[in-house]
Parts: structure tokens; C-alpha cells; sequence
């Protein structure tokens, strides 16, 4: 399950190592093939966790490059050993088998293992002689060969893709093998002439296995402690075979002794049907089960006792009250019972100190438990009824159930159903209510697991899901670690043919708020990535259809954010033909106050690269700007973006003002009479991250109302918000700039004093807020 206990030494060199193996443990033989330093060795400890770690990353991490010749590493067991190793999926195949068959393995799991073929079975007798525990769960292609050049024998089934049953397998020779599991072994493989050879099993696993006979279950009767046959189609002579289990009942085994005979009540008809005798049969003649398993069965006739009686006394797992009447006959309560998807788990009195079921959140939580590993049809309601819990009322456990919910994404990262549960309940599990509670590492947990359901599925629910579940993170802070590629996904989003529009909207605010408050390297390289580009397409969209909504004022404030004191971007916004959307949003939506404040901000950006501004000397553009410097909209922000703009053009001085129309002259008296209408105390929908554009209009001659623009905006921000500004202007050393420009001569006198009492705020701020402790 996933941790929030901080990494152990030994995980952070694993991963270390896997992400730097040429750096550390290997070389590249003819810059391909991974070798092994001659010169190293490494024990199991090291080469188990080697190997399991690196199935998981591959499996998890999408930045994480897979290593064709990985395998090979652990090819000589002079320099590796290898002993307890699990591998998943396709990440494993038939060669990467084979590269490791002189190991001495001691247990090999191998689960969902598609790309195996029955090459693979012939691997595994290499391990026969040590092998103790071997699970194949969901490998359906292992006992299959390609088909013979010269045809089919006769004794061989074919399947559709031209490959041949293999029927003579069987596990002889593997002496040692105690724990076995066979899940969804495909049909064909006649499974009692498999096991056959196996002396003394301990545990076996038929799950989704038919098999009308199971007689030959009691070759073992004096050695199966652990028998699982969930979505077997059980009969009465299955019943009988498992009675006769001695050592499911015997008080000398040393493992658990388990029974599971649950079912998925929705994946086909079953003409079994659980009753009081079966119960009271398991009871009498397995009398030290600890941990028993019955969920999704139907029960044909009634095993509570009597309500009234059920309903007496406090709650109690003591046997002689159990609601379930059969259960009174047990010894001690049972340590696992499953009942989930069953009547009985919503009775008063159950003889289990854990029991899966729908009834209450801990029931719910122990199904999601039991199930996540193999059975993700069971985990998805599981998962389903946890995201009920959670939305309506409050989850007690949310520790458990964050991880829970993490183990089971990143366990089925391609099934569906848990994607959209998973993603749905990991919404409401990380809202602010439960951020209190939640650690660093387990939210970084979550956000990896939702980036990776992004990248595996374009299905709505999804995507709506995981967007909406990024949203309840500290944007950019907590998903930097993850920086690039939630951008990249989220830009993947919006340059999708059809879009949901509700995805859009909140695609469009997260690319936002990635942008603001982040360094200028992150935004030159999300401009890279086509961030600019996919904006101005989603503006383009809603001009042609005359709409302005939270998308196109989003994605104006997104160009605002990206182009902050970043040139290559407000250049790729002039190539993209940005102007000429400006003009047509600002002629199509003339009351749209929030956009036209979003625009001149941008504009403002642009505006302060100096080889860009050519590009804005035109007769069209410093029209609209000066007409826009009487605009009341948005308080003073529209007129003093505006302001702004025509500051930096200004600073280039009148040989560089190539239009006729209007006057270089009327454009600065206009910009002279905005400045001096608007209020200094005016609260502002601004945010400097550095007064830098500002300040470098300070020290100059050449356009006064620039450098009363600049003395005004720091004049008001360090009144308004003297705690953010004061320090910020006081480190970027704007006051030694403002007290050259009081000695300027070209200076007007009312910009003189205006930067004075900016000098006499900052001067204030240092004295209220000096340490005078001792």
C-alpha cells in the first residue's frame, strides 16, 4: 500500500540508481547494451529491490525511460542475486524471463504478464528446484506456442491468433513449490494433470477457473491451508471437497487458513446458491478457519437470527451473538470474513475483527483492501462507495483511504472503471477540508497518480476528474515537482478536436495559474511547448462563435502570465497574429471590462521588450491605446495598462515615433491627464514580481510622463501594499534610483515629490518593521 512514512535510505539509492544507471552501476557496451560494472556485487536485498522498483517505475512514472537490456543485468548470479521478484504487465516478456534463468528464485510473481508465451514455461523449470511461491494471475498467453511451420498436431487446440495450447506442461520437478496461483488460467489447460506433480501445496489460487470436478483438491487435504475459487461456479460436490480440507482446520498449520469462495454477483449467472447448511458445514468441519470469504453470493434462505434478538446489546464480534446464525458455532471470531456486496454485512453482530462490505466506511475500506491486487471489477465499487462516503459525509480514515485509493490507481493504470472511481473519490479526499491532514509526499502521491490517468485515457469523466482534482493543489507550488509534464497534458486537452467544455474551462484556469508566479525559465520553456499558440487558438474559437467567456478571459490572463518578462513568448504572441485577435476581441466585446484589463496587461508585457515594440508603432495601435487611457473600466486598471504601454513606447524617444497620425506630443498629454485622474489609493488586480520594467524608466530624460507613469504605479503600490512592495522595491534598489531622478533636472517637479514620499513609505516600513529585541 502506499506510504507516507518518509523513504527509507535504501529506497531513495534504488531510485536513484534506476534513473542513473549508466552513471552508477553500469556502462553501455556499442552504446546500446547495459553491462554491469565488472567490479561489482550485489546481494538479493539490493537485486530483489533493483528489479521490483524498476517494474514499478516503468509501470508509474512516465518521464522514467525503460531499459530493453535491464534484465540482463541480473544475468550471472556470481556478481547478482536474485530471490523475491514481482513483475507486472507488458513490462515483462519472454527474453527478460530468460535472461535471469540461472537465478536462484525463490518467489516469482508474475501477474497480468500478457506478452509471456509458453517460451516462458520452459524458463520456469530453471527455477524448479527452488521456486516455493509462483503466482501466473492473468498471464493468458503463457501456454501458448507459436504454431508448428509444418501444421497442427493433432492433440493441439488452435486459437484465433494462430498459436498453439500447449497440453503437456506440468509441474514436475518443482519440489519445493508450496504457494501457487493460477487466476484466470485460460480455458484449455486441464488443470489436475498440471498440478498433479506437486507433493505438498500450501496455498492455491484458481480464481475465474471452471471446473466442474475438484475432487483431486484432497491429494492435498493434508497440506492446503489457503484455497481460493472466487468466481468459481460452485456446485455441492465442490462443498463436500472442501469439508474434506484437513489442514483448513487443522490448529497446526502456521499460516492462515483461508477460504474464498466469493463471487462478482454482476459478471455472469451462478446456479450456486450459498445457504445455512453450506455455512453450518464450513463451521462443523473447518473449526480453525481464521479468515473466510463469501461476498457476492446470494443467500438462499434466510441465516440471521431473529430481528428483535439481533438488534440487543452492544455491538459484538463474540461468536455466541452473532447475527449469522451458523457462526455461533465458530471457536473465535474469524480474523478476515468478506462479506461485501452481501445482505449479512449490514447485520449488527459479525464474528470477524475485519470484514469487508458495503455497510460502513471501515467495511468499505477493508474490501478496497482485499481486492485491489486482483480483483479490479471488485475494487472499482468498492472504490465507489468510498467517493459516497467522502462527498457526503466525512471520512474518518482519510489516511487509509488517500493510499488505499493510490494503490489501486496505480495497480490498474489502464482500467477504466477504477480511473474514473479512483479519480472521483481523490476529489473530494484532498479537499481543503482534509488538507490539514495530508503529508507532502502523499499529496505528491496523488498528483502523480492523476497525471498518469490523464495520460492513459481522453475519456471525459476522466480527464473532467483529474483536472478538477488538480485544482485542489497549491498552484504552481505543489505540482512543479511535475511541472512539465501537467503542462504538457493539459495542453494536450485543449488542442483536442472536441472538447467538453467544462474540461476546457478548467483546463484553461490550471494552465493559468501554472504560469503565474513561477520563474522564467518554466515559462519560456511551456511557451516551447506550443503554450502561446494553443491560447491564441481557443481565443480564435470563441471570436468566431461571439463568445466571451471564463475560456477566453482565462486564456488572456494565461498570455499575460506567460509573457511576463519573457521576450521569446511575447514575440511568438506577435507572430501568432496576437494583435490582430486583441483588435477584433476588443471590437467584438467593448464591455467586457476583465478582458480588455487581461489584454493591455499582456500588451504591457509586450510592450516592455524593446525590440518588439517597432511592432506596435502603428497608427491603429497607438490609436486604440490612447483612446483606451480615458477608459473607466475596471476601476483604473484598463487606462493604467494602457498608460503602461505607452510608457515603454514613449522611452524610445521621438525619433522613434514613425507614425504621423496621432502626435507624439497629444498622445503624451493624454497619457499626462489619465495619470493625473486616477486615485492613489486605488486598490489594484495586479501582482509585480519584480519592479524591474518600472524601474528602468526611472533614470532618463527623454520622456517624463514615462518616468511619472513608473513614480505613480510605485507610489501607489507601496501605499496600498506597503508589506509586499516596500521590501521588493527597497531589494531591487529602486531607491537610490528614485533619489538620482529627484537631482534630475528634466524631471517634473510633482514626479520629484510623488518619489519622495514613495522614499519616505519605504523609509517608514524599515523603521516600523526593525528588530529592537536584544
Amino acid at each position: 500500500m502506499a506510504s507516507d512514512s518518509p523513504e527509507s535510505l535504501m529506497t531513495l539509492c534504488t531510485d536513484y540508481c534506476l534513473r542513473n544507471l549508466e552513471g552508477t552501476l553500469c556502462y553501455l557496451l556499442d552504446n546500446e547494451t547495459l553491462r554491469l560494472h565488472p567490479d561489482i556485487f550485489l546481494p538479493s536485498e539490493i537485486c530483489d529491490k533493483l528489479v521490483n522498483e524498476y517494474v514499478e517505475l516503468v509501470k508509474t512514472d512516465s518521464i522514467f525511460e525503460p531499459h530493453e537490456s535491464f534484465f540482463t543485468l541480473f544475468s550471472d548470479p556470481r556478481s547478482t542475486r536474485l530471490a523475491r521478484i514481482h513483475l507486472r504487465e507488458h513490462i515483462v516478456q519472454d527474453q527478460d524471463l530468460e535472461a535471469i534463468r540461472k537465478q536462484d528464485l525463490i518467489e516469482l510473481y508474475l501477474t497480468n504478464c500478457e506478452k509471456l508465451t509458453a517460451k516462458s514455461l520452459q524458463t520456469l523449470v530453471s527455477f524448479s528446484h527452488t521456486l516455493i511461491s509462483l503466482s501466473l494471475f492473468g498471464c493468458c498467453n503463457i501456454f501458448y506456442e507459436e504454431e508448428n511451420p509444418g501444421g497442427c498436431e493433432d492433440d493441439c487446440l488452435v486459437n484465433p491468433t494462430r498459436q498453439v495450447l500447449v497440453k503437456d506442461f506440468t509441474f514436475e520437478g518443482f519440489s519445493r513449490l508450496r504457494f501457487l496461483n493460477l487466476g484466470r488460467l485460460i480455458e484449455g489447460v486441464n488443470v489436475e494433470t498440471l498440478l498433479r506433480p506437486l507433493a505438498s501445496l500450501a496455498a492455491l489460487d484458481l480464481s475465474g477457473i471452471q471446473l466442474n470436478d475438484v475432487g483431486f483438491l484432497t491429494q492435498w487435504k493434508d497440506s492446503l491451508v489457503s484455497l481460493v475459487l472466487y468466481n468459481m461456479d460452485l456446485s455441492e460436490e465442490h462443498i463436500q471437497v472442501i469439508a474434506q480440507l484437513r489442514k483448513l482446520r487443522s490448529m497446526l498449520s502456521i499460516t492462515c487458513r483461508h477460504l474464498d469462495i466469493s463471487r462478482d454477483h454482476l459478471s455472469s449467472y451462478y446456479k450456486f446458491k450459498l445457504t445455512r447448511r453450506v455455512l453450518n458445514l464450513f463451521v462443523e468441519n473447518l473449526v480453525n478457519l481464521t479468515s473466510l470469504d463469501i461476498s457476492g453470493h446470494t443467500m438462499l434462505e434466510n441465516c440471521t437470527i431473529p430481528s428483535m434478538e439481533e438488534k440487543m446489546g452492544q455491538t459484538s464480534i463474540e461468536p455466541a451473538k452473532s447475527s449469522i446464525a451458523p457462526f455461533r458455532g465458530l471457536k473465535r471470531p474469524l480474523q478476515f470474513l468478506g462479506l461485501f456486496e452481501t445482505s449479512l454485512c449490514r447485520l449488527t453482530h459479525i464474528p470477524a475483527y475485519k470484514v469487508s462490505g458495503d455497510k460502513n466506511e471501515e467495511q468499505v475500506l477493508n474490501a478496497i483492501e482485499a481486492y485491489t491486487e486482483h480483483r479490479p471489477e471488485i475494487t472499482s465499487r468498492a472504490i465507489n462507495l468510498l467517493f459516497d462516503i467522502a462527498r457526503i459525509e466525512r471520512c474518518s480514515q482519510l489516511l487509509r483511504a488517500l493510499q488505499l485509493v493510490i494503490t489501486a490507481l496505480k495497480c490498474h493504470k489502464d482500467d477504466k472503471n477504477i480511473q474514473v472511481t479512483g479519480s472521483a473519490a481523490l476529489f473530494y479526499l484532498t479537499n481543503s477540508e482534509y488538507r490539514m491532514e495530508q503529508s507532502v509526499k502523499l499529496r505528491r502521491q496523488v498528483i502523480q497518480v492523476v497525471l498518469n490517468g490523464m495520460e492513459s485515457y481522453q475519456e471525459v469523466t476522466v480527464q473532467r476528474n483529474c483536472c478538477l482534482t488538480l485544482c485542489n493543489f497549491s498552484i504552481p507550488e505543489e505540482l512543479e515537482f511535475q511541472y512539465r509534464r501537467v503542462n504538457e497534458l493539459l495542453l494536450n486537452i485543449l488542442n483536442q478536436s472536441r472538447q467538453d467544455e467544462s474540461i476546457q474551462r478548467i483546463a484553461v484556469h490550471l494552465c493559468n495559474a501554472l504560469v503565474c508566479q513561477v520563474d522564467n525559465d518554466h515559462k519560456e520553456a511551456v511557451g516551447k511547448m506550443g503554450f502561446v499558440m494553443t491560447m491564441l487558438k481557443l481565443i480564435q474559437k470563441k471570436l468566431a462563435d461571439k463568445t466571451c467567456d471564463q475560456v477566453m478571459e482565462f486564456s488572456w490572463s494565461a498570455l499575460w502570465n506567460i509573457t511576463d518578462e519573457t521576450p521569446d513568448n511575447c514575440e511568438m504572441f506577435l507572430n501568432y497574429s496576437g494583435m490582430k485577435l486583441f483588435l477584433e476581441c476588443l471590437k467584438e466585446f467593448p464591455e467586457k471590462q476583465e478582458l480588455h484589463r487581461n489584454m493591455l496587461g499582456l500588451l504591457g508585457n509586450v510592450a516592455e521588450v524593446k525590440e518588439l515594440r517597432p511592432q506596435l508603432m502603428t497608427s491603429q495601435f497607438i490609436s486604440v491605446f490612447s483612446n483606451l487611457l480615458e477608459s473607466k473600466a475596471d476601476g483604473i486598471e484598463v487606462s493604467y495598462n494602457a498608460c503602461g504601454v505607452l510608457s515603454h513606447i514613449m522611452f524610445d524617444g521621438p525619433e522613434a515615433w514613425g507614425i504621423c497620425e496621432p502626435h507624439r506630443e497629444e498622445v503624451v498629454k493624454r497619457m499626462w491627464a489619465a495619470i493625473q485622474s486616477w486615485d492613489i489609493n486605488s486598490r489594484r488586480n495586479i501582482n509585480y514580481r519584480s519592479f524591474e520594467p518600472i524601474l528602468r524608466l526611472l533614470p532618463q530624460g527623454i520622456s517624463p510622463v514615462s518616468q511619472h507613469w513608473a513614480t505613480w504605479a510605485l507610489y501607489n503600490l507601496v501605499s496600498v501594499y506597503p508589506d509586499k512592495y516596500c521590501p521588493l522595491l527597497i531589494k531591487e534598489g529602486g531607491i537610490p534610483l528614485l533619489k538620482d531622478m529627484i537631482k534630475m533636472a528634466s524631471a517634473r517637479q510633482e514626479t520629484k515629490e510623488m518619489a519622495r514620499k514613495v522614499i519616505e513609505h519605504c523609509s517608514n516600513f524599515k523603521e516600523e518593521n526593525m528588530d529592537t529585541s536584544r
